[in-house]
């Protein structure tokens, strides 16, 4: 998904020199900008000792406290606490904006239990991340099948091993609960590793694999959001959309967690419309509601007897509400006309600057004999030389 000039080295883009920022999302997922890091601190000992670090092109984000004298800058890359070792991470965040993300989800920033940066990255760090990070592809492929071959109901989507290959985190997808105490075994045996099974759902693996969605854009999930909300055909009714299971869908299969984005401001501009207004009665027969136009604020109503639509203003259905409320049947609905005024162009006006030119000129003309040589026509004449 990323720019194809920007290659990444030692953790850093090569391409766009924006260390770990690459606004394509490339270099990283889910990069956030850090509009504070300008921010001027009295001392020293003021500025947020925790930082945020991705792993796995931050399909991963955690944080860690820093307890070295030595400052980070975001996109660099550090050896960090792992399980039972070390990993390698790339930050992602650092300053008073990780301070705010600590705030807002409740976590304290003198807490123990974050874990801590050891170091930059060694030579050796490094060897043992490049020899390891090449085996998630091909423990993947067996690990699907030996959970194919215990007859278990999930999918694994993921596989992630730390930096010094002595733990793997497998990610899976099920609709009920799994008993994996076999497989846990067979995966130890086979791989060498502590495992670790984390259940995710169908957003969550939708945002680690990417992909383009129907609007010609990568993810949100992928890209920027991050809070999954529940999102119900409700939302859709809101905003008059077909119900639809195969367009209203995203690469995940669920519902598009963009048909929450506009859902508030239909629900305010809904409020001027009147209620229990699914149902009119006229001299005629009985019009039904069939959907809500907000942006010119009309209810289009439809009678049995015909397939004509009927356009009617919020005051023109109150009016006839009120009416009915009082037994009293109108004998039309007095539809609004729609009438599209197309404003005609005026007809830019051409300044001649190349002068005029007639068709005739454009006809070939006979071609004239050569007169360039007369002492040659005059010597020269009937065949005689004179």
């Amino acid at each position: 998904m990323g720019c194809s000039n920007c290659g990444t080295k030692n953790g850093k883009p090569s391409g766009c020199k924006s260390n770990g920022g690459c606004s394509t999302g490339g270099c990283n997922r889910l990069n956030i900008f850090d509009w504070l890091h300008n921010l001027p601190l009295s001392s020293f000992d003021s500025v947020c000792k925790i930082v945020e670090i991705s792993f796995n092109n931050g399909s991963r984000k955690d944080y860690f406290r820093n307890p070295m004298l030595q400052h980070f800058e975001k996109g660099d890359c550090v050896t960090v606490e792992g399980t039972g070792g070390f990993d390698i991470g790339e930050i992602s965040l650092t300053g008073e904006l990780v301070r705010l993300q600590l705030k807002k989800k409740g976590i304290s920033e003198n807490a123990t239990e974050f874990k801590k940066i050891l170091r930059k990255p060694t030579e050796a760090d490094m060897q043992k991340w490049k020899e390891n990070k090449p085996r998630e592809k091909e423990i993947l492929t067996r690990a699907r099948a030996i959970a194919r071959q215990l007859g278990l109901n999930m999918k694994l989507g993921q596989v992630e091993i730390q930096a010094d290959g002595k733990k793997a985190t497998f990610y899976y997808t099920a609709d009920d609960r799994v008993d994996f105490r076999e497989l846990i075994k067979m995966y130890a045996n086979d791989f060498k590793v502590k495992v670790e099974m984390w259940q995710i759902g169908a957003r969550q693996e939708a945002g680690r694999v990417g992909g383009i969605g129907s609007c010609g854009r990568e993810l949100c999930c992928s890209t920027w959001l991050t809070d999954f909300k529940s999102v119900n055909t409700t939302a859709a009714r809101y905003q008059n959309l077909s119900i639809n299971q195969t367009k209203l869908s995203g690469q995940c299969g669920r519902l598009k967690c963009c048909l929450n984005y506009e859902l508030d401001t239909y629900v305010d501009a809904l409020q001027a419309f009147p209620t229990n207004a699914d149902t009119l009665q006229v001299a005629k027969a009985t019009a039904f509601l069939i959907k809500k136009d907000i942006f010119r604020n009309l209810m289009w109503y439809t009678l049995p007897d015909s397939s004509k639509q009927y356009p009617l203003t919020i005051n023109r259905v109150k009016e006839i509400q009120l009416l009915n409320s009082q037994g009293v049947e109108p004998n039309a609905l007095e539809a609004v006309e729609l009438t599209t005024r197309k404003t005609k162009e005026a007809e830019p006006e051409f300044v001649d600057v190349v002068g005029q030119i007639s068709l005739k000129s454009l006809d070939k003309q006979p071609k004239k004999r050569s007169s360039n040589y007369p002492h040659k026509q005059s010597i020269f004449r009937n065949g005689k030389k004179n």
